[in-house]
């Protein structure tokens, strides 16, 4: 999946695959799509479609959202996230519902634990079973597990750290999983950086102990040094199997345009894995491949894959699915009458932490065009048009502006250098 669509996590429902992402300070949150072959992706809609759900108010940049989980038991379908943005109340974490990924999903109930990066794990007996960061206690980092109720938030057990990890540093984006008597404990390690990489321990009972695979990492292309590899920074993974009995594992992951560098975000990849002597392997490596050398399942349906997007604002009632706001939008601020009615407020683009009026696309390639038919009412002092927007710091504007009367082109960068 192109573009910004980081910190994959997904479940399988019958036939159906669904798949959620975090989106950090955007609204709505957290995107869900669904698919029958793990290729062609159909946006279902957001988990967060409200600010009741989603209080973003000052929200910094690669703030808000991190890292949902998304689960499928009994009947009903369960998110759960961390909004950093809450960090300060001590109830950063929360989980939502709902019988159909569609919506609606029920308001938060929100967890009384600090750390990021939840998850949950249902086992045999129904029991939910909470796993994300937190404080051993000690100041280090460690991964914390307690019993759920996934309607109400409460906490039904003790808290337990049961792992610190193999060995790297910031262990978090935990996931539980049971096969074949082994309860496994998979990890992203090493930061997010070239150093990613995704870990997996085993233990006989839920709390451990977990011994950790002894071939290392499953995931990374960290030794790969930056040169051979497409993708880099692959880890915080989840895993499912297909209803052949074929296991998936997608991941975060970067395509650098040169040594250390990269524009597009952090995308979603996939890539087959196999069972060996009790651990997972996930095939050419550990790399993640621009082409998959699995079966996919219900292969006879992929499609060719286009990211072109066409709005005609003058049919349209509603924004697509694919449009984001920065932080809640400000609604009167936005109208579809016949066309897109973008009202300009004193919030720019270049203030940190702010709800300027705006409203945007993920960009999926390299290359790409991007074209936009304006209205030339555009008020005396007042600028109108696109940008290609990383965060505040930096971005760039092409726009017409309005002065002394007259319509002008401009070009702005601002950088960080700026």
């Amino acid at each position: 999946i192109p573009g910004y669509n980081p910190d994959p996590s997904i479940t399988r429902v019958g036939d159906t695959f669904y798949l959620v992402n975090s989106s950090f300070e955007f609204f709505p949150g957290v995107p869900i799509r669904e698919s029958k072959n793990l290729v062609n992706w159909a946006f279902t809609g957001y988990v967060l479609d409200r600010e009741s759900q989603l209080p973003l108010d000052g929200s910094r940049p690669s703030g808000g959202i991190f890292a949902p989980t998304i689960r499928y038991h009994d009947g009903m379908f369960y998110m759960i996230t961390t909004n950093v943005n809450l960090m300060p109340t001590g109830h950063p974490n929360f989980i939502v519902h709902a019988e159909d990924p569609a919506g609606p999903w029920s308001e938060p109930a929100w967890i009384s634990q600090v750390g990021i990066d939840p998850s949950i794990f249902f086992d045999d007996d129904g029991s939910c079973w909470y796993t994300g960061t937190g404080d051993d206690g000690n100041g280090r980092q460690g991964i914390v597990c307690f019993k759920l109720d996934p309607m109400t938030g409460e906490i039904l057990s003790d808290k337990k750290i049961i792992s610190h990890g193999s060995g790297g540093k910031c262990p978090e984006g935990p996931h539980l999983y049971k096969k074949d008597g082994w309860y496994y404990l998979m990890l992203a390690e090493g930061g997010t950086e070239f150093g990613h990489m995704e870990t997996i321990g085993r233990s006989r009972t839920i709390d451990g102990p977990y011994e950790f695979c002894p071939n290392g990492p499953i995931l990374t292309a960290r030794d790969d040094n930056g040169n051979g590899s497409p993708i880099q920074c692959t880890g915080h993974a989840d895993i499912v199997d297909d209803a052949n009995g074929n296991w998936w594992i997608v991941s975060l992951g970067t395509r650098p345009i040169g040594p250390m560098a990269h524009h597009l975000g952090r995308e979603t990849f996939l890539a087959q894995l196999d069972w060996v002597d009790g651990w997972p392997v996930v095939r050419n490596g550990g790399l993640m491949q621009l082409e998959a050398e699995g079966d996919l399942p219900q292969a006879d349906t992929v499609k060719p894959v286009s990211d072109d997007l066409h709005c005609d604002f003058a049919n349209m009632d509603k924004l697509p699915p694919e449009f984001n706001y920065l932080r809640n939008p400000v609604a009167e601020n936005y109208k579809l009458d016949g066309a897109l009615t973008l009202t300009g407020t004193a919030e720019r683009l270049s203030a940190p932490n702010t709800t300027p009026t705006f409203t945007g696309v993920r960009q999926t390639q390299f290359i790409s065009c991007t074209t936009a038919v304006l209205g030339t009412d555009i008020p005396e002092g007042c600028s109108a048009g696109l940008t290609a927007y990383g965060i505040h710091t930096p971005h760039y504007d092409v726009l017409v502006t309005r002065r002394y009367g007259k319509l002008y082109a401009q070009l702005r960068k601002h950088l960080y250098d700026m």
